[in-house]
């Protein structure tokens, strides 16, 4: 059915963009930095937002899971440069950004070698610099209406803590928190802070199918009543 055919509250989202996976900063033509994020959960949100007639984009890292519904469109990534530069394309068009991909916070300062760094009996020694904060560059450029979604994998300990600075810090609209062992686990236990003083939480760890519907439910009510 058209979207202008449908006045369900799901279709007032009109263009969703999720990120999802790690990055992979090289070292040289072989090695990397990068982490253990599967892009699951990005993956299964870019999903089931489609199902419910969302408009969907989906930018995803270097991972071999895919989103499964044949209406997301999907651009790839490999370095947080990559992704910077995605995002400035696609946040024109996007109402909502969900920004899960785990991207890595610092790259070698000179690029990658040339070539594979070559093994010897002495210490090798690499200088890193931090990637861009790509989600406070987002902030900052965003336009009104825009609704904006970040991660926070913390220990638990100081999880709600961490949460609620970057939710403040980074000027958005709604921050999942989540602890470290959620990475790469096809379950998670989460945090949901919003700007506006909202809290919601999960009842314990649940399947990330379960929790994506979740969140996306938590969002469409948020951006429609609290998008800038």
């Amino acid at each position: 059915m058209p979207v202008a055919q449908d006045q369900s509250p799901r279709r007032s989202i009109t263009h969703l963009l999720v990120t999802a996976g790690p990055t992979h900063e090289p070292i040289d033509s072989v090695r990397f930095l990068g982490n253990r994020s599967s892009g699951r959960l990005g993956v299964s949100l870019a999903d089931q937002a489609a199902q419910r007639g969302w408009d969907v984009t989906l930018l995803l890292g270097p991972v071999s899971i895919l989103p499964t519904d044949s209406r997301v469109r999907l651009r790839r990534f490999r370095t947080a440069a990559d992704l910077q530069g995605l995002l400035r394309e696609e946040m024109t068009r996007a109402t909502i950004l969900i920004m899960a991909a785990a991207v890595a916070d610092y790259r070698p300062l000179d690029g990658a070698s040339p070539g594979k760094i070559r093994r010897t009996a002495d210490n090798l020694r690499l200088e890193l610099e931090p990637t861009p904060d790509l989600l406070a560059e987002v902030a900052q450029s965003r336009t009104p209406g825009q609704f904006l979604v970040g991660f926070a994998l913390e220990p638990r300990e100081r999880m709600r803590a961490s949460a609620a600075e970057k939710l403040a810090r980074k000027n958005v609209d709604m921050i999942v928190a989540n602890p470290l062992e959620t990475m790469d686990s096809a379950t998670i236990e989460a945090l949901v802070l919003q700007a506006n003083g909202v809290e919601n939480f999960t009842q314990g760890a649940i399947d990330k199918t379960e929790f994506g519907s979740w969140l996306l439910t938590l969002i469409e009510q948020a951006a429609g009543k609290d998008a800038r």
